[in-house]
């Protein structure tokens, strides 16, 4: 007799970039030369003035609780960052600090979803937000903006997806798993159909607003939409842009009632973030940005190497992106070409053939790509790119 789960945890499943790295991690330990491009995580170490301030924390005896929104010294940075880098002007009771932006994003499917109600996501998407959505009872509904939309959705294909169920809308600019990001007409061209739905909060990851190149200036939702202040919780977080995945300090500022409901439920299931963390993202956020400076021009290298590269294997296609450190080529061709009937199985003849390790398309809601990481080094893209390019002739 085995005791039985809960129907909520039946409605999901694991993250697939988790199982990705796993499963690569478990062939090496057997001998396999395997190659992992499937993590999102920078390869870069901390910074050293980041890792300096959280031994002092830990030196000074900053190890207790703090306050289950985040220490005050941590609050300030984040309501002067949004001032000075988006325009953002929030109060103390207006931002919420939490263990990982992943904690931000499921705080506020909590916060805001019944039962029943419908959260748009434009696909392709980062794989946690529809689970999400699921775990809080509510009902996932994405929007598909391919290859040849760059991969953004149209205004008028959010029109057709909202509905009077719809409570709230993820947007993830740039975007995690494309790197494609939205240009501020084409954020305030949202906007204006949004605005016909007052119940629906704007829920924006920009988690990677620094690593990022595109030609014009990196602009938020709320900022290129400032009539929509009141319904847009601005969530961000200092893991991918000062290579800070493990100290797992995410933050949001948004409408007072929204961030209250997220603390209530915080403070019922984690509470307060790790204090010597919190220090240390306090560093991060007023150390100045000279530290992703070098990080960019090496991200940037390395999108330009490998996009170029993938559309020379056969079958592959690939359009720049403006940021992140993913390509998504779509890789439809390429599965046709070897009689492979769709990417997960494709995926699968990568890793078993090739020994390069991929998250396929379909965990993002795009059937027929492929998510490369290459936050590694060019050299290891270059091998990568050899065994595909043997893989499929």
């Amino acid at each position: 007799m085995s005791l039985s789960v809960s129907e909520r945890v039946k409605r999901v499943k694991p993250s697939p970039t988790m199982a990705v790295t796993a499963l690569a991690a478990a062939l090496r330990a057997e001998g396999r030369d395997i190659i992992g491009l499937g993590a999102g995580e920078p390869d870069f170490d901390t910074p050293q003035h980041i890792k300096d301030a959280a031994i002092k924390a830990i030196n000074d005896g900053d190890t207790k609780y703090t306050n289950v929104d985040g220490t005050p010294a941590l609050k300030q940075a984040i309501i002067d960052k949004f001032k000075n880098e988006n325009e953002l002007t929030y109060g103390k009771d207006q931002v919420l600090v939490s263990s990982g932006g992943k904690q931000t994003c499921f705080n506020v499917c909590l916060a805001v979803l019944n039962d029943g109600d419908e959260c748009v996501i434009p696909a392709p998407y980062w794989v946690s937000y529809p689970d999400m959505v699921l775990l809080a009872g509510g009902i996932p509904v994405p929007v598909l903006g391919g290859i040849e939309q760059g991969y953004k959705i149209t205004p008028e294909q959010l029109e057709e997806a909202l509905t009077e169920r719809t409570r709230l809308m993820f947007l993830n600019s740039p975007s995690n798993p494309t790197g494609s990001a939205y240009s501020k007409a084409e954020l305030q061209a949202l906007g204006a159909v949004l605005k016909n739905y007052p119940d629906v909060l704007i829920a924006t990851d920009d988690m990677y607003e620094h690593i990022y190149w595109g030609e014009e200036a990196f602009t938020s939702f709320a900022q290129a939409n400032p009539y929509l202040y009141d319904r847009t919780l601005t969530m961000n977080g200092v893991s991918k842009a000062y290579a800070m995945t493990g100290w797992r300090i995410g933050y949001c500022g948004g409408p007072e009632n929204v961030v209250k409901a997220m603390k209530k439920i915080q403070s019922q299931s984690t509470s307060n973030p790790v204090s010597i963390s919190q220090a240390a993202a306090v560093a991060a956020l007023t150390g100045g940005n000279e530290c992703i400076k070098e990080m960019l021009v090496h991200f940037k290298a390395r999108h330009d190497y490998l996009v170029a590269a993938l559309n020379e294997i056969p079958g592959f296609k690939c359009i720049e992106g403006s940021g992140t450190f993913y390509a998504f080529p779509d890789v439809t061709e390429a599965m046709k070409l070897k009689g492979i009937k769709d990417c997960t199985a494709f995926s699968s003849a990568l890793l078993e053939q090739a020994e390069v390790a991929l998250v396929p398309g379909s965990a993002f809601g795009a059937p027929g790509y492929l998510r490369f990481s290459f936050a590694t080094s060019m050299e290891i893209l270059k091998e990568a790119v050899r065994r595909i390019n043997k893989f499929m002739s």
